[in-house]
């Protein structure tokens, strides 16, 4: 695998005013030959790939290469912008985990999906508006370079996520095994687009992100598995957040993760409608009063822009 890459500042930001001249793909006859620019969202990073001016047809197991760290580019996702799908839309949005896997929705991501096109001059639409596998987003750029992700309206019916359950409630019980011994877990099960499930903890330091997070995530009631969070409230407006993601692991930032732990908690009545979420990766604020759609606002970063044989 060959990677060529030019650097740019991770602080650099860009705006629908501040397009480039040109789009920047790979104009040479070598159809293995992919270009990309790496992204993150606290820390939570991508590649952005361009479907609209370059074909692109990638195995599940090309993508898991590409993801590795040592051997490929490295990430937790790899995005595609696409035409769209729809006249009111203006771009289509696919999300591939590092395992190959097609997911429905990726908050982070599209904060990083708006900075992407207006670098690469595909539109200078501000709010844009894409369309996911199950979900129509709006992105709007902000003065600063943030980006606010209307994130859609949760669900917590238990067939919109899947999850085997007899009817709706705040919390559920599930039994998982740890090692040795079989631990009752109790979370909040939560769709935004995508499956969460949410547990409060004391101590989100010590909590068994990882093992707790393998065992629910794969639990046979989810049945195309669940994003696991484990939130700890600091107070009516601030929590702390780490998510285990299917098909990826422990990430950074997780801004669906994010939205799906704020729903919960302002279910339970333990949160209000404006909260701080911080995560490994940095600060979210998320925005959300019933039956509203949640409102994601956050940073986004360019580290480079390459191309690799694929």
């Amino acid at each position: 695998m060959s990677i060529a890459c030019l650097k740019i500042s991770s602080n650099q930001k860009f705006y629908p005013s501040q397009l480039k001249s040109n789009i920047m793909t790979d104009q040479t006859t070598d159809k293995k030959s992919l270009s990309f620019t790496k992204m993150h969202g606290l820390g939570n990073d991508f590649i952005m790939v361009n479907g609209v001016t370059q074909h692109i047809e990638l195995s599940k197991e090309k993508i898991t290469a590409l993801a590795h760290r040592q051997f490929g580019i490295g990430f937790d996702q790899l995005l595609i912008v696409e035409p769209p799908t729809s006249a009111y839309l203006d771009f289509s949005y696919r999300i591939f985990n590092l395992d190959g896997s097609e997911v429905e929705h990726c908050g982070n991501g599209a904060r990083c999906f708006a900075s992407y096109v207006y670098q690469q001059g595909l539109s200078t639409n501000n709010p844009l508006k894409v369309g996911t596998i199950n979900r129509e987003l709006s992105l709007k750029t902000e003065v600063n370079g943030d980006v606010t992700v209307d994130m859609g309206t949760p669900a917590i019916e238990p067939e919109e996520l899947p999850f085997i359950a007899p009817a709706a409630a705040l919390t559920y019980q599930r039994e998982i095994q740890l090692g040795t011994e079989n631990v009752a877990i109790q979370f909040s099960a939560v769709s935004m687009g995508n499956p969460h499930a949410v547990i409060e903890v004391k101590d989100l330091n010590n909590a068994a992100v990882k093992e707790i997070g393998t065992a629910l995530g794969s639990h046979p009631d989810f049945p195309e598995g669940v994003n696991v969070g484990f939130m700890e409230i600091v107070s009516r407006s601030s929590i702390k957040l780490r998510v285990f993601e299917r098909g990826t692991g422990e990430t950074l930032a997780c801004g669906t993760g994010a939205c799906a732990a704020v729903v919960a908690g302002c279910l339970r009545g333990l949160l209000d409608d404006n909260v701080k979420v911080d995560l490994p990766g940095g600060q979210l604020n998320i925005q959300w009063q019933k039956p509203n759609p949640v409102m994601m606002t956050g940073p986004v970063s360019t580290v480079y822009e390459g191309t690799v044989e694929i």
